[in-house]
Order: structure tokens, then C-alpha cells, then sequence
């Protein structure tokens, strides 16, 4: 974890292709201003996979040190082989969303959408469900499976972890999704796309979908329920949100959650002030919504 003092001069930036369009600028922001962080800044950088290697070769101290960057696609698999070691968590989904810079000059990789997801639902009063549905198998469905390996079910009571089904389009998509369900130890089904409208019906559903992708979905949302957790914030609502009858969860809470995270790990101090870059996170999406 970086030794701060809240005096020194760090500098920290989300990375990504494309970037612009990120809230964690104005999210960490807030954090530092929260924090009595005043000589802290937080960039955006447009890298690819191809830009990755040189950027972290680039990095210097001419406008005060280099604390963190937050990675965002299709950056989380590509920087590993450059990172002197990664997190138990970063490991279990083969994902670096965070990177952090030692003091003793390490570069170090871990995973902070998996608790932040964790986080997300326990806010909600979600610590443990019988089963779970998620949609879509891209590269947050392995981190949605972690994270459910930790509330599907409360193995604490000696009960086996409950069934996750994974709606796909493909059957490549399905032996991958299989694959992670082994790796992580939760038992996952996979079955065909067409019928995930069957799948709105367990106690907690996950989607993980591009934008439009859940939209054929929304008339089958069911009249009573379960909680749904849509990772995505803009645009927002999505049409399966807007039309569902119960608990709804979206991307900004995930993005906070993970973003309070990464904070501390970069800052070396908390509790991050979760309620101040949430409304920092609301209000640049409704400026951009206007």
C-alpha cells in the first residue's frame, strides 16, 4: 500500500480505449477533496493493449509521484505480464482493474470490481441468496461469478453454494463460462440465450450485457421480482431496468463501490466517502443526460 501523508504531491489516472467517456475522474476526485487530498490529481489517458508497456515505462515524477491507475478494457488481462505481482483476487478472475505503485518501486495488480460488487449488494441488504442468474459472458460475468461464490449461498452454515445460471450466444461462450464456475468453486449452468427470459425469475439476476443487449428482456421482467443488478450506468435506465418490479441495482453503484476501493488502496487512507462520490457520480450523469 503507497505511504501517503496528505501533504505530498501523487498523481493517479484511469487508462482504457476508449476513456472519455469514464466517471472515475470526477468519482476519485470527490474522494481526494473528502480525504483533505488538495495536492493529489487524477487524469484520463486513451491506452490500448498495444500502448500499455510504453506508458508504465514512461511514468516519472516530474509532476509528483505516481500512486494508481485504474484500468479499465481492454487494458485488465493485458498489463499482467507487465506487473511484478498481482492480488489472490486479480488472480482468481485473471483481471487487474487496479495498479498500484510501491513504495520500494513494484508495480502491483488487484481486482477491486469483485468486492466492490460484493459491497454493492450487502448495501442492499443482499448477503446471501439461494441462486442467481446472470446474463451474458463477457469479461465482468467471471467477476459477477466471485463475486456470487461469496453470497450465493452462506457456506459459513455448512450448506453447499447455490446454482448460478449463465444465459450465452454461444457454445464457446458456454464451456468458458463452465471453466470459471470450476476455477472460482460455483456450480454454473449455462443455457442458451433465447431463454433467458426464464432466468428473470431467480432471487438476484446479474446482467453483464452491452447496452440495448437485455432491451427484448424488459417485457418479460416478472411482477414480483427478485433484485436486479445492471452493470451498466449510461444510458440509464436500461429498458429491462425500468421495467423491473423489484430491488434494482445499477453500473454507479458498482462503479462506486469498486472506486472506494481503489481510494484506499492508492491512497492508503479511509473510510473513502462513499456518499460524496456517489453524488459527485450522479451529478455529472445527469449534466450529461441534460
Amino acid at each position: 500500500m503507497p505511504a501517503t501523508t496528505g501533504q505530498e504531491a501523487r498523481r493517479a489516472a484511469v487508462l482504457g480505449s476508449p476513456v472519455a467517456h469514464s466517471l472515475s475522474p470526477v468519482l476519485h476526485r470527490a474522494a481526494y477533496a473528502g480525504l483533505g487530498l488538495g495536492n493529489w490529481t487524477y487524469d484520463r489517458y486513451r491506452v490500448d493493449e498495444q500502448g500499455i508497456g510504453d506508458f508504465l515505462a514512461g511514468l516519472d515524477d516530474r509532476a509528483g509521484r505516481w500512486a494508481g491507475l485504474s484500468l479499465t478494457m481492454p487494458l485488465k488481462r493485458a498489463v499482467i505480464p507487465l506487473l511484478d505481482g498481482i492480488s489472490p483476487t486479480a488472480a482468481s478472475v485473471e483481471a487487474v482493474n487496479t495498479v498500484l505503485f510501491t513504495e520500494d518501486g513494484r508495480r502491483t495488480g488487484d481486482n477491486t470490481d469483485v468486492p466492490g460488487m460484493v459491497a454493492a449488494l450487502r448495501e442492499r441488504g443482499i448477503r446471501s441468496v439461494e441462486s442467481a442468474t446472470v446474463l451474458g459472458a463477457g469479461a465482468t460475468a467471471s467477476s459477477a461469478l466471485a463475486a456470487l461464490a461469496q453470497i450465493c449461498a452462506d457456506r459459513r452454515d455448512g450448506s453447499e453454494i447455490g446454482e448460478i445460471t449463465v444465459y450465452v450466444r454461444s457454445a464457446e461462450r458456454a464451456r468458458e463460462m463452465r471453466g470459471w464456475g470450476e476455477r472460482l468453486g460455483v456450480t454454473v449452468r449455462t443455457a442458451d440465450w433465447a431463454r433467458a427470459a426464464e432466468g428473470l425469475a431467480a432471487p438476484l439476476v446479474i446482467s453483464t450485457t452491452p447496452a440495448g443487449a437485455t432491451d427484448g428482456l424488459a417485457a418479460a421482467a416478472p411482477a414480483a421480482g427478485g433484485t436486479l443488478f445492471d452493470v451498466l450506468y449510461d444510458p440509464w435506465p436500461t429498458a429491462l431496468a425500468a421495467a423491473w418490479h423489484g430491488p434494482v441495482l445499477g453500473g454507479l453503484d458498482l462503479l462506486v463501490h469498486q472506486a472506494v476501493l481503489q481510494v484506499e488502496l492508492m491512497t492508503g487512507r479511509g473510510p473513502a466517502p462513499l456518499a460524496a462520490m456517489r453524488a459527485a457520480g450522479e451529478a455529472e450523469l445527469a449534466a450529461r443526460a441534460g
